[in-house]
């Protein structure tokens, strides 16, 4: 028999629902714990170590259930900690899953490309984004229900407690989906993206009025965002307030939607993200659309007629628009959660930013934006500013992490 201690922190994995919404950083308890494992020939203890290493663990056709030896949970900023275990290394990915990410990655670009192109044909069309936010999160629900009902997903113990934890995080996201919806039918696309690119500001504004300390360089690296954003608001050829208020308030409401879910999650880290995001889509489905009806339902009936006389008399090219920003939102979405589950959060961050600039490009391509040079500058310096801060949060985060360690 060989007998082998094992430092075992008392955490459970973060997945990639709680690693987007940013928990923070959890102070680990560790037990040491003997297994013994029966002596074979020829057996190392690293050969042992990399068993006990990769046990348990399950897959599901969608998303990725990580169940090995626990990590530090995320930050507030959505960056994962260095293992906390001397035994969890990481191991290379082979070229296999390196072609099967890399084709997620290019979904994931390219659903989000197609949503926000035809989300906003649809919104030129017909410019009701309540009515249509309400549809793309309608459309996310039926997909969930059907991947549920064919058990291509697994659908999660559904409980009181569980419902009532996901009340706070599906408001604040449907104020984030319905603002955003509200941004992209007044301004061009590009504007949005490039206001929304300042969300790390107010996460970390935010956060620090709960309590959470950031370095100095995390404060510096979100000045460049804040400028970006100004001068491409000053320079923006389609500005429009509700436009630029739009994507302030969802850049509000995702935040806020984050710091409530590290709180009211916390106990329900065995459900993976896109359970967690699909019951979320479904219950701000029922947050949004009695409101929708409130705020515009009275206009949609004349509305409708204008969006076929617009569309030359051929209703299905209207239909097709609205069916594919529905869709393609969610899928989005769950490619998002695909990729995040087999990369780390700073990987994620940086091809999110990443997919910001290909989104702002290709919209400005399509719909013929006109962009000032002074625009463009401010543009990118906003999306620089996003990457400065990926990498300062990340940089503070293994400092804490060494420091814990050794503590």
């Amino acid at each position: 028999m060989v007998a082998l201690n094992v430092i075992t922190p008392i955490t459970t994995t973060t997945k990639s629902f709680h690693r987007r919404y940013r928990y923070p950083l959890t102070t680990t308890t560790t037990t040491t714990n003997t297994l013994h494992y029966p002596s074979l020939p020829h057996q190392s203890t690293a050969a042992i170590t990399n068993a006990h290493k990769a046990f348990p663990f399950s897959l599901n056709p969608i998303c990725r259930i990580h169940h090995l030896l626990p990590r530090a949970a995320s930050s507030s900023n959505g960056e994962e900690a260095e293992p906390a275990s001397p035994l969890s290394t990481p191991t290379p990915k082979s070229k296999a899953t390196q072609v099967q990410l890399a084709i997620v990655f290019g979904l994931w670009y390219f659903q989000n490309i197609v949503f926000n192109i035809y989300n906003k044909k649809a919104l030129n069309l017909f410019p009701f984004p309540w009515l249509l936010a309400s549809f793309q999160l309608f459309v996310g629900s039926i997909w969930m229900v059907a991947l549920w009902s064919l058990k291509l997903q697994p659908c999660p113990k559904i409980t009181k407690p569980f419902i009532v934890a996901l009340l706070g995080p599906a408001l604040f996201h449907t104020v984030g989906h319905i603002s955003a919806c509200v941004s992209f039918s007044k301004v061009a696309v590009s504007f949005t993206h490039v206001i929304k690119s300042s969300e790390p500001v107010f996460s970390v504004v935010f956060s620090s009025f709960l309590g959470d300390t950031y370095p100095l360089k995390v404060w510096l690296s979100i000045l460049p965002i804040v400028m970006g954003c100004g001068l491409a608001a000053v320079t923006e050829v389609s500005f429009n307030p509700q436009g630029l208020w739009g994507a302030l308030i969802s850049n509000v409401g995702f935040v806020l939607r984050n710091i409530y879910s590290k709180r009211s999650l916390q106990s329900f880290k065995e459900v993976n993200g896109l359970n967690l995001y699909g019951w979320i889509s479904i219950i701000s489905l029922f947050y949004l659309f009695p409101v929708a009806i409130f705020v515009e339902g009275s206009q949609w009936v004349q509305g409708y007629h204008q969006a076929i006389a617009a569309s030359a008399g051929k209703p299905y090219t209207f239909y097709t628009w609205v069916l594919i920003s529905g869709l393609f939102y969610h899928l989005y979405n769950q490619s998002s959660y695909q990729a995040l589950d087999e990369i780390s959060p700073l990987t994620f961050s940086v091809g999110n930013t990443m997919k910001r600039v290909v989104v702002i490009v290709s919209t400005v391509l399509v719909f013929r934006n006109p962009v000032r040079p002074l625009n463009a500058l401010g543009s990118a310096i906003a999306i620089f500013g996003t990457f400065l801060y990926s990498q300062a949060t990340s940089g503070s985060k293994k400092k804490a992490i060494e420091e814990e360690k050794k503590n």
